[in-house]
């Protein structure tokens, strides 16, 4: 009997402890649970990845957009004297018209003189009984001006088209970017500190004494590694912080040689060079598709703007998928 209550009581309190676990009340881990390091190290690491990979996209854009605009400047400029050239031919031809209608319906003739659509200024040209009489080679220079003027117009249009487009992305990048790095942020804040350090230093390597760089590729050396130990901000060229590409391209700054402000455009600036064959002040590039850049700097190392946890630092171009190298200058 009384081994039966047991029974019962055994069965009761574990239906129990089922029920409330399924409505909330009873939580399977601890509310103070410590977070386990490499989870934390391994979601930290794909959210800066892809930050890093969105960062590298908004550099892209920025390049793109102030191509676009250099061009719808240009356009602007041209459909502008393309407006010029034509009101100088519609004059032309007023006048023209003006000197062989006299006489005439001058109600049609100050119709067609007022008009200010090039398109309907041709159309009303054409039903007027005189316009057998107007100079044909005028009459053909305005239809070739109004034509080339549409198309300034219309590839005006697109070029703007372009430029919008171009800012909303730019806009859903550094969205993307911030909540990425927000996140990171949050998970490295549930660790001790001594562990969020562990974490945040892996791979770093001293500063060598001596950099045996040459030419110009000292001056950029130089530059790259008196950032050691500045921070990391995304989309910035110092002079305080950098992202990975910003840092490369302010040290060649330094040496003469101007770089674009993107890690993939960057590999597409000088001659590739073997990775036996690299020198201090080489950029070294990593990542598929192409997403970080950093500095050689010798024995295997670079200085690089790694993310923000890390700031500027010297590590070994194999701590991250290395991918070739380029030589600048």
């Amino acid at each position: 009997m009384l081994l039966a209550k047991v029974r019962v009581s055994a069965v009761a309190a574990v239906a129990g402890l089922t029920l409330a676990a399924s409505l909330g009340f009873v939580s399977t881990t601890p509310a103070d649970a410590k977070p386990d390091v490499k989870s934390v190290q391994a979601k930290v690491d794909a959210l800066y990845r892809q930050a890093d990979q969105a960062t590298e996209d908004y550099n892209q854009a920025k390049l793109r957009l102030a191509s676009l605009q250099s061009e719808l400047k240009g356009l602007q400029a041209d459909q502008s004297r393309q407006d010029q050239a034509l009101s100088a031919v519609k004059d032309q031809l007023r006048d023209s018209m003006l000197q062989q209608l006299e006489g005439s319906n001058l109600s049609a003739v100050g119709e067609v003189v007022l008009s200010d659509d090039p398109q309907r200024f041709v159309g009303q040209l054409t039903t007027m009984s005189a316009f057998d009489n107007l100079q044909t080679s005028l009459y053909d220079d305005y239809a070739t001006q109004a034509k080339a003027l549409d198309l300034r117009r219309q590839a005006t249009e697109s070029r703007a088209a372009e430029v919008a487009a171009t800012e909303k992305k730019l806009a859903a990048d550094k969205k993307s970017i911030d909540a990425k790095l927000a996140d990171a942020k949050e998970l490295l804040s549930k660790l001790q500190v001594a562990e969020r350090e562990a974490i945040l230093s892996r791979g770093e390597a001293r500063l060598p004494l001596d950099i045996p760089a040459e030419g110009r590729a000292a001056a950029a050396v130089a530059f790259a590694t008196a950032q050691n130990g500045d921070a990391y901000v995304w989309g910035a060229a110092g002079p305080n912080a950098y992202d990975c590409s910003g840092l490369t391209m302010a040290a060649w700054a330094a040496a003469g040689v101007s770089l674009p402000h993107s890690s993939a455009a960057q590999y597409n600036s000088g001659p590739h060079v073997a990775e036996s064959d690299l020198r201090p002040g080489d950029l070294v590039f990593f990542y598929h598709p192409i997403s970080h850049v950093g500095m050689y700097i010798g024995n295997g190392l670079m200085v690089n703007a790694l993310n923000p946890g890390a700031g500027v630092r010297v590590q070994s171009i194999h701590s991250l998928p290395y991918v070739g190298a380029v030589r600048p200058g």
